[in-house]
């Protein structure tokens, strides 16, 4: 249960679409009663004031039966009359985007006075499922339009977000109309050789250059993990690794992504997508400790990323994080592959890590 409960509405488009976040759903149910509500700031769309509100327990029981939960749109200007307004509810999922399954509530509506209101009712046993709630928190996202005289749509109408995103990746999984097949350690991908060409300069070479294999349309991907071909595809066709960038329900799963993110960041250089490089360098600089140290410090010595080595030669100025390094598995590695990494760390120790540095020039 959490330990507070709050409700907001933020704006997220300034045409006319706004969020609204619901924390501690569950406290919620239990501090209100059927009928009482929790109610946002007030926003502007069209020139006048609206705010949202939340039923956790269904709205007046004379009026609203059934066990639903109501969310409310109220118009908040005392002087307004008979605004006429399209409005768009729509719950979203993990990702940000509508779930679909739920579909969209969309009304015509008349506010004839301040706290007029449009209702979104939801039904709980529907509603109340892990993948709508996420650590006790919803969010549904409201569009509003203000339609003034003549039914012309006030400059506020709103345009929803791209979501060339989802549909790229409904390609990625339909795979309608792929025409190059990869074989990644016993492993078949489909993909479509446009949309990689578009992405990485490489695969345009491989594909649709001077390298196109003309034989056939069966490519070998050697010295790479099929699991990491595809969160590598995924980006690709969707600019998003949701994996990496949420954080771990617990240390081992946080432990293989920070795995996950070093293979990936080979994966990117070599194909040259430097947006996910950027984002599993960041992980990498946000995850260094004394197991991964020096597996990191070679990935960046040997694919030029100037953060992370940065990131590493500050974590290995501690005299006792250096010598925790220099018992871990990944030293002999960094030792073998990139001495010149461990020539930059010795240059850059102070003097009370010396001792270490020492062992490290007699070793080297």
């Amino acid at each position: 249960m959490a330990d507070e409960c709050k409700v907001s509405a933020v704006n997220i488009d300034e045409r006319g679409s706004y969020l609204l976040k619901v924390d501690g759903h569950s406290r919620a149910k239990g501090l209100y009663n059927k009928g009482e509500y929790m109610a946002s700031p007030p926003f502007s769309v069209g020139g006048h004031h609206w705010v949202m509100v939340y039923y956790p327990n269904g709205g007046d029981p004379e009026k609203h039966v059934g066990h639903n939960i109501l969310v409310s749109l109220v118009l908040h200007s005392a002087d307004a009359k008979d605004i006429k307004a399209q409005v768009k509810f729509c719950i979203l999922g993990k990702d940000g985007l509508p779930v679909q399954k739920l579909g969209c509530a969309v009304a015509d509506c008349v506010f004839p006075r301040k706290d007029s209101t449009c209702d979104y009712f939801v039904i709980r046993d529907v509603f109340e499922q892990p993948e709508h709630i996420i650590d006790d928190c919803f969010s549904i996202r409201c569009d509003l339009t203000v339609i003034k005289n003549n039914n012309t749509l006030h400059q506020e109408t709103m345009v929803p977000p791209s979501d060339l995103h989802q549909h790229l990746g409904n390609l990625l999984e339909s795979m309608d109309g792929a025409d190059v097949t990869f074989l990644v350690g016993g492993d078949k991908f489909l993909a479509h050789r446009v949309v990689l060409a578009a992405r990485s300069s490489v695969f345009k070479a491989e594909l649709l250059g001077a390298m196109k294999e003309k034989a056939n349309n069966l490519v070998e991907i050697k010295e790479m993990e099929p699991d990491v071909f595809r969160c590598l595809l995924h980006f690709i066709y969707t600019d998003s690794l949701p994996d990496l960038q949420n954080m771990a329900s617990n240390q081992g799963e946080a432990r293989q992504n920070v795995v996950m993110a070093s293979h990936l960041l080979v994966a990117a250089d070599r194909y040259n997508v430097e947006r996910l490089k950027l984002i599993c360098e960041h992980k990498l600089c946000s995850n260094i400790d004394t197991n991964m140290v020096a597996t990191s410090l070679a990935l960046a010595e040997q694919h030029s990323c100037k953060r992370l080595k940065e990131a590493c030669l500050r974590f290995l100025a501690s005299p006792s994080n250096l010598e925790a390094m220099m018992a871990s598995d990944g030293y002999e590695h960094l030792k073998r592959s990139c001495p010149s990494a461990l020539k930059e760390l010795i240059a850059s120790l102070l003097p009370d890590t010396m001792k270490a540095a020492k062992d490290i020039i007699m070793e080297i």
